[in-house]
């Protein structure tokens, strides 16, 4: 497997180079919303470029009211934060600060994204998430509240997720919390995918996110997965062309080989990262581990394990104490192998992997022994034959990811011989 070499690159720019100027002209293609606008201004030679793009490149936005991001200005802010206090930060970011405050006229708490913009870096991930938030709605992705462009304050306004960030709870876990167990992670990774599939295929312009990661899925008090920070986000290709060519830019362990090798970037770059993801929730470990004397990347220590169904248990998370549905972790695992090839195009399409994981998902598991009684439990026998683990290199896509689509007809199939209108309503 290819080495990620982008890890360490998400730090300041000490100024514009030509690749640079590059990714400006493909993220900011001359769209005009109320909020991006203002920011676009500050910036001359971003418009200048901009001018340069083709009619057809340009994408349509959708100006209904009640989608505009609200303008702060710095004080309301530093208000909120109680002046930025150390009290009130919940995290840091790449390119800058997370605090947690509420403002004034504002019924709800927010987080408050305060970027460091010494660096060319931290304006330009700036325009691009206000660009992007602005165009981007979805059950699966934060939701931008607002922003601040005062002077050289650039900050971003989100609602507040209170059960933090997907890597708190795998990596960063306190002893007196209870680790997620099986049934969340899979609820975690069915709804991660969806907002990667409204991206990838749902979205005018599609985007592909460029940064998927257990620490940009954030989760709401029923630990509903939310997809945040589009600094890094750029619209999918256009016309004939089948990626987008791009500066290498990611966090190491998530990034796909021929991504990090080429810079060439396509949606099959995205399904690696999240396969990355899926394979973290089963096994708890972290996608790069700099801790560890041998097998720092996750994915390297795991891939073996792969060719052997017999191995599976020795992937799984240690937490979970062994309470886990066997055919359920055949199914993840091999999800996330399909999603780990290095081969792009035998990668699963992101709508497959919903498909499969909201299936997967749907089949909830109750230890046994627990005394209650399993809606929808999944047995050995439940679903289709899974995907086998090594597959012929002459393989088409279709045939690789069959099988996940299989599960979810079996699903559709279930339902309707039993007449039941729900998943949890399925025996197994």
């Amino acid at each position: 497997m290819g080495r990620c070499p982008c890890f360490g690159s998400r730090k300041k720019g000490k100024g514009k180079n030509l690749n640079d100027q590059e990714e400006e002209k493909n993220n900011l293609k001359s769209v005009e919303t109320p909020s991006s606008r203002r920011s676009v201004e500050q910036k001359p030679e971003l418009l200048k470029e901009n001018t340069e793009q083709k009619p057809e490149a340009i994408p349509t936005v959708d100006t209904d009211n009640s989608d505009k991001a609200r303008t702060f200005t710095f004080r309301e802010l530093a208000t909120a934060t109680k002046n930025f206090r150390d009290e009130t930060c919940i995290g840091q970011g790449g390119f800058g600060t997370v605090y947690k405050g509420k403002i004034d006229g504002i019924s709800q708490v927010v987080a408050v994204k305060r970027l460091d913009t010494t660096g060319v870096q931290g304006e330009k991930e700036f325009l691009v998430e206000v660009l992007m938030l602005s165009l981007l709605h979805h059950p699966n992705l934060v939701s931008m509240i607002g922003y601040c462009a005062e002077g050289d304050q650039r900050l971003l306004v989100y609602e507040y997720m209170p059960m933090g960030s997907l890597e708190s709870h795998l990596h960063d876990l306190s002893p007196d919390k209870e680790p997620l167990d099986w049934n969340k992670r899979m609820m975690i990774a069915a709804g991660a995918a969806r907002g990667i599939n409204y991206l990838h295929h749902e979205a005018k312009p599609t985007v592909i996110y460029r940064d998927v990661k257990t620490s940009n899925i954030l989760l709401d008090e029923g630990f509903h997965p939310k997809l945040s920070d589009f600094g890094l986000a750029k619209f999918g290709p256009t016309g004939d062309q089948s990626y987008v060519a791009t500066r290498v830019m990611g966090t190491h362990g998530y990034c796909a080989p021929e991504y990090a090798t080429t810079g060439k970037l396509t949606m099959r770059s995205d399904i690696y990262s999240f396969g990355v993801v899926l394979l973290e929730l089963i096994t708890g470990r972290r996608a790069y581990d700099d801790t560890l004397e041998h097998d720092k990347h996750l994915v390297d220590w795991a891939r073996p394990m792969f060719r052997d169904r017999r191995s599976y248990p020795k992937l799984v998370d240690h937490r979970l104490q062994g309470h886990y549905p066997i055919s359920g972790l055949r199914m993840a695992v091999e999800m996330a192998s399909m999603c780990l090839r290095e081969e792009p195009r035998y990668r699963p399409d992101a709508g497959d992997i919903v498909l499969a994981l909201d299936y997967l998902s749907s089949k909830q598991y109750v230890p046994k022994g627990s005394g209650a009684v399993s809606p929808g439990s999944m047995d050995i026998d439940d679903s289709p034959k899974e995907a086998s683990m090594i597959l012929p290199k002459d393989l088409l896509r279709e045939q690789a990811v069959a099988e996940a689509k299989q599960w979810g007809e079996t699903w559709r199939e279930k339902r309707r011989q039993s007449g039941q209108t729900s998943p949890e309503g399925l025996r197994g």
